[in-house]
């Protein structure tokens, strides 16, 4: 779809936008009466796949999508946040395994309904989202949602819902922390909260063994169903192939498109996910979901646009949201991978949210990356200053500079490779917003 074709959304989430806060207030007081008003379509959903986590849960998601479209059903998907346009937060799954981006004029419809039903009463605006993806999940026929946590997991809009067929929690680690604490311990706790009694559970590879045991010890008492990364489930690479692994036996898969040894455990939770949440799921078309799934922005490869053209002829250009040290460590090992198959001076490019902790996000580079440029995000003014996002990045050992823009990092790139005896590797990343403005400024904005 080009642009034009999303324009009428966009101006009814402008305007709600300008009534309502954008941030979170954790609380599922107003979705309930909201959604009562709306005749509660959470209700009435095809079964569910909840998927929380700090990391991972994106890509989790998008597996989960690709095994059960392989399989031949109709999935709706909801996602957060976007990367260039809203309607990515909408997928509407259609016969034979096929979905699609909501259509435009639909989903202005459901918000306006959405906004009528709330009648002025106090909510946040991703409420307001959540609950137009309730309506438009139940009133469009489908096989399975799934449906991925906004921001923890006890208190987000999605956890309205009561009786999922699965609950999966992907790796745990410190981010948002004004919001769900200062440890992992708490974190871990506040996305244990969309487990619910006697609901099979499945717990992603965690990094932090203090996250897990809250994990485990929720789910034990909740009496769910549990399949933990390492102790039920596992994947592993053998022979350039994927191997998976649970007490049914094995599964000998292609390795995942997606890039980075980490999307391993990503493929094996979302395919623990799917046999635990009873959906029909066989070798071949885990085979067939290897090599389609697609997930954007994390390690995806810019192959043509406008900013691609911008850097030094032969350049590997990546792009990643990843934005806190968990991401910034898988990040960094996946490029070090890269590096040791194929030699490239590496050069970032940053822009962060002010939020975020960027010296914990760039220390995995240290040794790795030649040279850091820090730009601002535009659309928004939460970004942490490119002056100071530098200063972070020469805290943790880096090279760095500020700039205005990506383009700008591009063409000093330029200069900079002329010294260089290979074309570089350009990683742009530190923020999903971020990497949506290189999506939206590339021209190759999600499909």
């Amino acid at each position: 779809m080009d642009n034009q074709s999303f324009g009428e959304a966009e101006q009814v989430i402008e305007h709600l936008m300008k009534l309502h806060p954008k941030g979170f207030d954790l609380s599922l007081d107003r979705i309930r009466v909201l959604l009562e008003k709306l005749g509660n379509p959470h209700l009435k959903l095809p079964p569910v796949i909840h998927i929380a986590g700090t990391n991972g849960k994106g890509s989790t998601t998008a597996f989960c999508r690709a095994l059960l479209e392989a399989s031949g059903l109709s999935v709706h998907v909801h996602s957060s946040p976007h990367l260039v346009h809203w309607h990515e937060r909408f997928r509407i799954g259609g016969p034979g395994g096929t979905s699609s981006y909501v259509d435009d004029m639909l989903l202005a419809e459901t918000l306006r309904k959405v906004e009528a039903a709330n009648g002025g009463a106090k909510a946040t605006v991703f409420e307001l989202l959540t609950a137009a993806t309730f309506v438009l999940f139940a009133e469009i026929p489908a096989d399975a949602v799934i449906l991925e946590v906004g921001l923890g997991g006890r208190f987000d809009a999605t956890n309205i819902i009561e009786k999922p067929m699965v609950s999966v929690v992907m790796p745990i680690s410190l981010d948002h922390q004004a919001y769900l604490g200062d440890r992992v311990e708490l974190i871990a706790a506040e996305k244990a909260g969309i487990m619910k009694p006697g609901i099979p559970v499945v717990i992603g590879q965690q990094e932090f063994e203090a996250a897990e045991e809250v994990l485990i010890a929720t789910a034990d008492r909740l009496g769910c169903p549990l399949h933990v990364y390492g102790q039920d489930f596992s994947a592993h690479e053998e022979h350039g192939r994927m191997v998976y692994q649970d007490g049914d036996g094995l599964m000998d898969l292609p390795l995942p498109i997606l890039p980075g040894r980490h999307q391993y455990a990503n493929a094996a939770a979302a395919i623990a996910a799917v046999k635990a949440g009873g959906f029909p799921i066989d070798e071949k078309a885990a085979e067939i979901a290897m090599r389609s799934v697609f997930w954007p922005a994390r390690l995806q490869r810019l192959h043509e646009g406008k900013l691609f053209d911008l850097a030094p002829e032969g350049s590997e250009v990546w792009l990643d949201g990843g934005h806190n040290p968990g991401a910034g460590e898988v990040i960094a090992e996946a490029l070090a991978n890269f590096e040791e198959r194929d030699p490239r001076p590496l050069y970032l490019i940053i822009g962060m949210i002010n939020t975020k902790d960027p010296f914990g996000y760039f220390e995995h580079f240290a040794g790795l990356a030649h040279y850091v440029y820090c730009a601002p995000i535009r659309g928004t003014e939460a970004f942490i200053d490119p002056v100071a996002l530098a200063s972070s990045a020469a805290d943790a050992g880096l090279s760095a500079e500020p700039v205005s823009a990506i383009t700008e990092a591009l063409e000093a790139i330029q200069l900079r490779a002329r010294k260089d005896d290979r074309a570089p590797r350009i990683m742009i990343g530190g923020s999903l917003y971020f990497a949506g403005n290189a999506l939206a400024e590339n021209g190759t904005p999600p499909l």
